[in-house]
């Protein structure tokens, strides 16, 4: 079988998997749901399978009690609770255990559980230290077939489809993977015949099908492996070195401080004080937002209207040169910066 035989392949096994995905017109007697309203500064989702640890990890982190105990699916719908941490409430999500072939919708409430995961800005896989790399793959392997891609950033292709014109093809850089003739089979496998395409990266024929798809999700992804007090040191210490991987033990509460950093470090948000003129800096209660975020995004987070009054900001702490620093509404914030503004 030659590369284009495969990727054609993998075009029609892609679609052929939406469509299985996809739930039936038939108006069926609906399950409830796990709405769960989001609330706090972000929000993190607890996926495993049953009895790893995930409603004991949840009343640990927070002041929320699930229910815990020895025999597997003790938790049936979405438990939430919040994490207090510098300042921010992370809103926790206890999930139920999720199995083997829970993203086609057979088996236990796979499908909704893997839905709110969707909404996550982190997902934390909760994983046996007992039970080796088994469980790892296999929820991966769920998790990406609902489209859900951990751990890796969008692909850099630009793909618009247009009204004629055929496909144009052009590439920025050397492709390994895929060639022209190859975009134009998947293509024309989604009935795309005219549309532009602009690799900027050499990607996979699976990375340039989740472009035309266009609603994968990508999320960051923490491997914790829960009780580690069961297993040798030598195996902790391998765990703990794998990439996006944390190892605790809730029964004897190890090394939860650290992943509660880890945590922090992927959520990626950074807390901004407020300072009114003439008095000190608000430490009690900071601004949460996401990392990158700019005075305006402080501006409108304070009140809508206050960037169109806006005249100039100052700013102390390490986004700036000197402190206290003049700054206009792009100016990018840093954690931990306190800022105070001027109107006109």
């Amino acid at each position: 079988a030659t590369e284009y035989h495969l990727g054609l392949l993998k075009a029609k096994l892609a679609k052929y998997r939406a469509q299985l995905l996809e739930p039936s017109k038939s108006p069926a007697a609906k399950g409830e749901g796990f709405d769960v309203m989001k609330s706090g500064d972000a929000r993190v989702a607890l996926i495993g399978f049953p009895s790893v640890g995930k409603s004991t990890f949840l009343s640990l982190m927070t002041s929320t009690a699930s229910e815990a105990a020895s025999y597997e699916f003790t938790t049936l719908t979405c438990i939430p609770g919040v994490i207090e941490y510098k300042g921010a409430n992370i809103q926790l999500l206890d999930l139920p255990g999720i199995i083997e072939g829970a993203a086609q919708g057979w088996k236990g409430r796979g499908r909704q559980v893997i839905a709110v995961a969707r909404t996550a800005d982190v997902v934390i896989m909760m994983l046996d230290a007992t039970k080796g790399e088994v469980q790892r793959a296999l929820l991966e392997k769920e998790l990406e077939s609902v489209g859900i891609r951990l751990n890796k950033s969008k692909p850099n292709i630009y793909f618009k489809p247009k009204k004629g014109g055929g496909i144009s093809f052009n590439s920025t850089v050397t492709l390994t993977q895929c060639s022209e003739k190859l975009v134009q089979l998947i293509l024309h496998e989604y009935k795309i015949f005219n549309a532009e395409v602009l690799f900027r990266e050499d990607c996979s024929p699976d990375e340039f099908i989740d472009v035309i798809v266009g609603n994968r999700v990508y999320m960051p992804c923490l491997y914790v492996y829960n009780k580690i007090d069961q297993i040798s040191m030598e195996e902790v210490d391998r765990l703990a070195r794998r990439p996006h991987s944390v190892v605790i033990s809730c029964g004897m509460k190890l090394n939860l401080d650290y992943l509660l950093e880890k945590l922090w470090e992927y959520l990626a948000l950074t807390c901004i004080y407020t300072k009114k003129r003439g008095q000190r800096p608000d430490f009690t209660d900071a601004i949460i937002l996401r990392k990158g975020a700019s005075v305006e995004h402080v501006c409108h987070r304070i009140h809508r209207s206050l960037a169109s009054q806006f005249k100039y900001a100052l700013v102390w702490g390490t986004s700036t040169k000197y402190s206290p620093q003049r700054v206009g509404l792009t100016h990018m914030m840093e954690h931990e910066d306190v800022i105070q503004i001027v109107k006109k």
